[in-house]
């Protein structure tokens, strides 16, 4: 039968989980500002960095109390970093349901060799947050990237815990209401939920985990990337934007217009409802459609950024292959690029639905999506 072809394209057709689009009308003329080719030490760099801080600490309300630190390497950085530091003073709860949380329990697990408890969830479900020790420390992904399931609420986080709380919330930041006082240790990455540029990670540390740093010293030898304490005190400097390494001041005034964005747009609360319309499009579409149906298996636990979804036509043989197909069909038709799902997720496709991304877009890009569905079930 002859198979519709849809007559609206997506104005941006970039659907990719990281990097992510950019904020619409963006332009890279706006970027002419960037104080290039000075050091990042010198005043205007300074500047720049700790508005970075003081503007990401306005948007996502993090407490006054609480430090924030640009650091190198994309919240994989921030995040080793933060294990390396703290870990070991007492044993480990390693929580996950997708990939990225694995790699954190592999690098307590077998590089760390703490004592520790694994707590594992298959792709599409989550592990009972209510059943962990929170006596012990608690290693987390706030979003699962590559599973498109988040925690629905911090509640079942004790106020009295006496292990710190360290919380991956790389596609989570800018998207979800995030419970400060419930996390002591936060990263994430720009090049996520605001579209930024990679290799720059936020670490952002609670009063709790400041003192853990002031009073514990690891077992291990901790490279100089990764120091956060001289002489027994936190390097405070790092967290008014002397940074570690060498950053991209380009990079940097990226980060400064996608959050000045991000404020034209009614701060978080705006960009939880741009990224909350984007995804209930998709739910229309999945509702309507009964070949296709969302990874995560509890609404309550979707996410409203990396919305993984999978094939359920019991006509279809290789799941793996054909869904590699229909993202091939979108990407070649210029209407939705790489939506294929992670390579460890199981198979189907991807897209994101962060705020930076339109819902006009999204829904521009669906009937292409059942159009490719049709074109490779009848092919």
């Amino acid at each position: 039968m002859a198979i519709t072809v849809p007559t609206t394209r997506p104005t941006n057709p970039r659907f990719s989980s990281g990097p992510c689009a950019k904020p619409p009308a963006y332009d890279l003329t706006k970027l002419a500002s960037a104080p290039l080719g000075r050091s990042h030490r010198a005043a205007p760099g300074k500047a720049k960095l700790l508005a970075a801080i003081e503007t990401t600490r306005e948007i996502l309300g993090v407490p006054a109390d609480y430090k924030i630190g640009i650091v190198p390497a994309s919240d994989t950085g921030a995040y080793e970093m933060a294990m390396w530091t703290m870990l070991g003073e007492r044993p480990a709860e390693m929580v996950a349901w997708e990939s990225f949380g694995a790699g954190w329990v592999t690098d307590a697990v077998k590089q760390l060799k703490i004592e520790h408890a694994v707590h594992t969830a298959d792709y599409g479900q989550i592990v009972d947050m209510a059943s962990l020790n929170y006596d012990n420390d608690v290693c987390f992904t706030w979003n699962g990237t590559t599973s498109g399931v988040r925690v629905p609420t911090g509640d079942v986080i004790p106020a009295d815990r006496k292990g710190l709380t360290l919380c991956d919330a790389t596609s989570a930041a800018f998207a979800m209401d995030l419970p400060w006082d419930k996390l002591d240790v936060t990263t994430f990455s720009w090049q996520k939920v605001l579209g930024g540029e990679a290799a720059h990670g936020m670490l952002i540390l609670s009063p709790r985990a400041v003192e853990r740093l002031e009073n514990y010293t690891p077992a291990w030898p901790l490279p100089k990337i990764f120091r956060l304490t001289k002489g027994g005190k936190l390097i405070d400097g790092i967290f008014k934007g002397e940074t570690i390494n060498t950053p991209s001041m380009l990079c940097v005034e990226d980060y400064l217009l996608a959050l000045d964005w991000a404020k034209s747009v009614g701060g978080l609360q705006g960009l939880i409802g741009r990224a909350d319309a984007n995804t209930a499009a998709i739910a229309k579409f999945v509702q309507d459609h009964d070949w296709i149906d969302f990874l995560a298996t509890d609404p309550a636990t979707r996410s409203n950024t990396s919305v993984c979804l999978k094939f359920t036509d019991d006509r279809i043989a290789d799941g793996a292959a054909f869904a590699k197909a229909v993202a091939k069909r979108l990407a070649d038709e210029d209407v939705a690029l790489d939506v294929g799902a992670y390579r460890d997720a199981p198979p189907g496709l991807r897209i994101w639905c962060g705020g930076t991304v339109e819902t006009s877009d999204i829904e521009a890009m669906l009937p292409w999506l059942a159009w490719a569905f049709e074109s490779e079930i009848n092919a």
